[in-house]
């Protein structure tokens, strides 16, 4: 992006439609694509309230596909997409909507698949020692903390 252009609303607009339209976007990513545009405050709000009537933003729709994506991808737990998703801005109830989309067989097959390989790739001849590195790897990813410990009680 040039430093220093200047855009009209409708040239604005016009850029973030197209943003939007390319990947789900959270409120404060926009915001803040405005305000590196050197958007006014008054033509912040114009431009976030068309988005949001022409259903280029939507808050629960993104937090879905966010879920969802770093679930798949990333094999994230409940824990970090939560606070990845509080630290977006993204409301309680859009949050709490998104993380029930998650199937529980699948969110309990996912953490027996990253527990066993995990588990091959720690070489650690010290039980404890391999057992703290197999959960501190799996609370970093978010993973609650109980889940692990069951998990793990399976092993050792």
């Amino acid at each position: 992006m040039e430093i220093n252009k200047s855009y009209t609303v409708n040239e604005a607009q016009k850029k973030l439609e197209h943003y939007c339209a390319y990947q789900e976007r959270c409120h404060k990513e926009v915001r803040q694509k405005l305000r590196d545009m050197n958007m006014i405050p008054e033509a912040i709000d114009v431009i976030m309230v068309h988005l949001i009537q022409e259903n280029f933003l939507n808050e629960e729709r993104f937090a879905k596909a966010f879920v969802s994506g770093k679930f798949r991808i990333k094999k994230w737990g409940k824990n970090r997409l939560l606070r990845e998703l509080k630290f977006r801005g993204i409301s309680k109830y859009s949050i709490d909507s998104a993380l029930q989309e998650i199937d529980l067989d699948d969110y309990y097959n996912t953490l027996d698949a990253l527990v066993q390989k995990r588990m091959e790739q720690v070489k650690e001849p010290n039980v404890y020692k391999k057992k703290k590195k197999v959960v501190d790897y799996l609370l970093y990813r978010g993973w609650e903390s109980a889940l692990v410990y069951e998990k793990l009680g399976e092993y050792f």
